[in-house]
Order: structure tokens, then C-alpha cells, then sequence
């Protein structure tokens, strides 16, 4: 069972006090402590680990809940931890969000560049502050931008090129719109030679702005959640699905290729032990050559919403709608009522000419999308039967994100009172 784990039992198994540390505080909160009575209480092989029952998020909010905890030293950070496509709860992080040891073992930041923070600062969502502290250790310059709204875009795009910013970095939805808006406008990053993404799985259509815009600038990636912090990091060399574990996490893959997560860092305030994050994955080799194993991210798990008792596939969906021509986003949003799905609509964000979301300009017949896509999912053609008219395929502007993060996930559930609103 030890080769399930991206560490060696003689390399990982020295390092366990940590997690018989978590699974002590677990012990201690009311809800959660049955499931560990019949545990040993110390953990001593990673036999005795993969027998532990995972964690999810629930889980970890009642815990953080009960426990409260608080850094050693310096202050303690609170944070909203999800909110993408559920009611986001509170996390913790002590001061440097743990990135000594990130930077430690990856630096795409050094002392000569201009980096550009656009991940949304604020409103409780830790990635700014984490990559501002990247930046900190790195000592380059920085430009905090934050949220800009979309006339700003042309006025920061020639203050960054005039600033010769030689890194950016957010998440791929927001990278999107910046390197979209740029490429719309013909304007170029010349000094740009670093994207740094957090947040979101890459997107690929990425790549064709970036080359048209930056065209020296490669990716930069890390994993990871609120609840985890930075698990691992990629390189340029390396696949964007693919990232290096950090020594201080360990990465377990259990039934159905679902990946669990272990800190080793006795600073860690969280208590993740076997914490699950709905990721699926596997552990194999790096092209990039680096030696010990890789962690290849193959998507979420959590991705099967509920339409009326049945089971929709929503990375499905979206996939099969990004595959039509002059897509280059899609999105699922499901309306309910009461609890019940009243609609779902396929939000289709186009190739436009008229700039980036342009909705009218790339002429996808929706309706003979919405014909196909209805007639090919058993779930949407039963579930509909009655009343086809509630599924819709639409192009759009803007897809739905999160105004607190930036994030654009692939599906997003909302009452009916938000849709009339």
C-alpha cells in the first residue's frame, strides 16, 4: 500500500509525529472523534495512515470550527476557504502562508523582476497574499493590482508594459481576461517572461493569447487549497497537469484515484490528515526529468451535480460545448428552487472580434448545440422531458464568477431569486 503514497515509507515515515499531532486535535472535536476510537493513537507507518479514514471539506470546517487555532508566532490570518460552487467557510494560515518552504524548492521569481500580483486581494481570499509573499522572498519588485474592472484593462496593460513587467500571475480565469483584453487591443508585453498560476486547473487556450502577446513567456504552476496550502509546483518543463509534491506534503492516491493530502510541516494550523480536495490523480514520472514521483492531476471527482434525482456529468458537458467552434469557454449553471432544479443553461463564451467575450461575433448556432446536447445526455433528455424549454444554450459576455476570488468554475448552482434579481 506504502507505493500509493509520493514518498517512500524511509523518507515519509520519520516525518509522522506531524500527523499523529492532527489526529490527536481531531480526537478532540466531538463530531469527529468516533470515527478515530478505535485508531492507534500515534501513527508510526504509512500503513497506519492509508487506514485512516479521509477527510473532506465538511469535515475540516467542523474541526477548524472547534479548534480555532492560532500561529506560534506572528499573526493568524483568516480566510474564506471554497465559495467557487458552495457556501465558502473559515480557514486559517499564520503569517508567510507557508512559503519558505515553497520557495525553498521553487523559485520562478528572482531579484530582477517586475511582478505583477493579479490575483484578487481582499475579501478574505488568500492567493494575493500568498503570492506577495512568493514575491517577498524572491525580492523582486511587485505591482499589487488586485481586481480591475473591464475599461481599466487598456490604461494598466501600457502602465504594465511601460513598467517592463517581466512576471504575472493569478488564476487562469483571470489571466484569461488579461492576456484576451491585451491581444483584442494588439497590445504587447514584450518583458513578460513568467506566468504564475494558482487557483484553477490551466487552460489551454491560454497559450494562444499568451504566444500572441508575451510571446517569451512561459507557466509557472502550483496545487493546492486553502485547506492544504501550496501541495506542489510545476516548471515550464513540465506537463501543466503534472506538479512535484513538496517534502512537506504528502499526496496519498486511494479508491477511484482520488487523491488525500497528509501535511508534514509542523507549522501547519490546519489539521489535514488524508484531506481529500475532490481532485482524481496519479503518481508517475515528470518528463521534466526530476527525480522522486510526480502528482498528475486528472480532474475533479465532485463534478456530478444532481438535475431532478439524476446524475449530471459536468465536466462532460462543458467539454463536449468547448469543442464547438468559436467557443472558447463554457460554463453549466443550474437554477434551483426550492431545492429542485427548475433550469440548467449552457453559458458559451465565443471568439469574438469585437473583443474578449464578444458574444454575436462568432456565429455558434446554439440552437443546433442545444439540439445535440439535449438528444446525447441521457440526463438532461429525461430530466427535461416534460418542460425541454428549461434547458438552454446561450452565448455570453461574461460567464459567472466569483466576484471574491476571480474564479470561473465550471459550474455554478443559484437560487431562482438570484437569476430574477
Amino acid at each position: 500500500m506504502t507505493d500509493a503514497f509520493s514518498l517512500p515509507p524511509e523518507a515519509a515515515e520519520p516525518h509522522l509525529s506531524v500527523a499523529a499531532r492532527a489526529l490527536g486535535l481531531l480526537r478532540t472535536v466531538p463530531a469527529l472523534a468516533p470515527r478515530y476510537a478505535d485508531r492507534p493513537a500515534d501513527l508510526t507507518t504509512l500503513d497506519e495512515l492509508a487506514a485512516l479514514p479521509p477527510l473532506v471539506k465538511d469535515d475540516l470546517n467542523v474541526a477548524l470550527a472547534h479548534l480555532e487555532p492560532r500561529a506560534a508566532t506572528g499573526a493568524t490570518w483568516l480566510f474564506q476557504s471554497g465559495g467557487s460552487t458552495g457556501a465558502p467557510k473559515v480557514g486559517y494560515a499564520p503569517t508567510g502562508f507557508y512559503m519558505a518552504g515553497v520557495h525553498a524548492h521553487w523559485q520562478p521569481l528572482d531579484r530582477d523582476d517586475t511582478f505583477v500580483n493579479a490575483w484578487g486581494a481582499g475579501r478574505m481570499w488568500g492567493a494575493h497574499f500568498l503570492a506577495a509573499a512568493l514575491a517577498d522572498l524572491a525580492g523582486c519588485r511587485v505591482i499589487a493590482l488586485g481586481s480591475v474592472t473591464r475599461e481599466e484593462y487598456g490604461d494598466w496593460l501600457g502602465f504594465l508594459a511601460d513598467q517592463r513587467a517581466t512576471a504575472i500571475g493569478g488564476t487562469p480565469s483571470v489571466l484569461r481576461l488579461w492576456f484576451a483584453h491585451a491581444r483584442a487591443a494588439g497590445l504587447k508585453l514584450p518583458a513578460l517572461r513568467k506566468v504564475l498560476w494558482l487557483g484553477e486547473a490551466w487552460q489551454p487556450q491560454l497559450a494562444e493569447d499568451i504566444a500572441a502577446v508575451a510571446p517569451q513567456a512561459r507557466r509557472w504552476g502550483m496545487f493546492g487549497s486553502t485547506e492544504t496550502w501550496v501541495v506542489g509546483t510545476n516548471t515550464p518543463d513540465c506537463p501543466a497537469d503534472t506538479f512535484h509534491p513538496l517534502p512537506e506534503q504528502l499526496v496519498h492516491v486511494g479508491p477511484d484515484g482520488l487523491l488525500d493530502f497528509t501535511t508534514l510541516n509542523p507549522e501547519m494550523l490546519n489539521p489535514v490528515l488524508r484531506y481529500r480536495t475532490g481532485d482524481a490523480g496519479e503518481l508517475t514520472s515528470c518528463p521534466c526529468g526530476r527525480p522522486g514521483r510526480a502528482m498528475r492531476v486528472l480532474g475533479r471527482r465532485d463534478s456530478v451535480v444532481q438535475v431532478r434525482g439524476l446524475g449530471l456529468h459536468v465536466d462532460e458537458l462543458v467539454a463536449r460545448a468547448e469543442r464547438e467552434p468559436g467557443v472558447s469557454r463554457a460554463q453549466v449553471v443550474i437554477t434551483e428552487h426550492g431545492g429542485r432544479a427548475t433550469g440548467v443553461d449552457v453559458l458559451l463564451l465565443t471568439h469574438g472580434s469585437g473583443g474578449p467575450g464578444t458574444a454575436g461575433e462568432a456565429a455558434v448556432d446554439t440552437a443546433r448545440l442545444r439540439t445535440e446536447l439535449l438528444s446525447a445526455t441521457f440526463t438532461l433528455s429525461t430530466a427535461f422531458q416534460h418542460d425541454p424549454e428549461n434547458f438552454r444554450v446561450r452565448a455570453v459576455e461574461e460567464l459567472v464568477s466569483n466576484d471574491r476570488t476571480g474564479k470561473t468554475a465550471g459550474f455554478v448552482v443559484r437560487a431562482a431569486d438570484e437569476e430574477d434579481a
